[in-house]
């Protein structure tokens, strides 16, 4: 099921998530939607802050950027209570993109490197070292369960340069192509333009 995909200014993409357990009920369906949204809506992760759920979860699948980046040739996970262990020195800016904050492109600057813990779809726990773009995508939708956008970590100044377009998309004047939820809970919107 397409799940509706909340947007940038809702309280729901401003806290902190909290642990999944595999007690909770509905955590594949969750995952399957979760997945379908974000390839309906031409992503490449997708938190699950970001349909509305506080829960440490979320999904990426960057193995359409391998042509341009070989190390997400086959990158496609599911996090579970994933906690950040060691994050480089070394800065890279790179411009990213949110489903959450449509029509927005900033440059951000992200650790080069990470130590990742989490536990996998089957409950398996796995640590990893990732670098380049799987670390960029994994640090991004590690933000959203922190309770953080990439606008989050713009400079004061760009933020200021984009409070008109922010504010454009909190009271939905943007386009896109899938559902979604604004701030101040005013429902679900259908595909399409505004």
């Amino acid at each position: 099921m397409l799940l509706p995909v909340y947007i940038y200014g809702h309280p729901a993409l401003g806290q902190p998530s909290v642990d999944v357990t595999p007690a909770d009920e509905g955590l594949d369906k969750l995952l399957e939607d979760m997945w379908e949204t974000m390839y309906e809506a031409d992503g490449i992760g997708l938190a699950a802050p970001q349909v509305g759920k506080n829960l440490r979860l979320f999904v990426i699948d960057a193995t359409c950027l391998a042509k341009d980046s070989p190390a997400c040739a086959g990158f496609k996970r599911v996090f579970i209570n994933a906690r950040i262990i060691e994050r480089s020195t070394d800065q890279v800016v790179m411009n990213e993109g949110c489903l959450s904050i449509p029509g927005i492109h900033e440059n951000v600057s992200r650790p080069a490197s990470i130590t990742i813990a989490y536990k996998d779809e089957n409950w398996v726990d796995r640590v990893e070292q990732l670098d380049g773009m799987p670390a960029r995508a994994v640090l991004h939708e590690y933000d959203h369960v922190e309770g953080l956008t990439f606008i989050d970590r713009l400079t004061p100044l760009r933020r200021r340069f984009l409070k008109s377009k922010l504010a454009a998309l909190s009271a939905g004047k943007f386009e896109r192509n899938y559902r979604v939820v604004l701030p101040g809970n005013r429902g679900s919107r259908r595909r399409g333009k505004p």
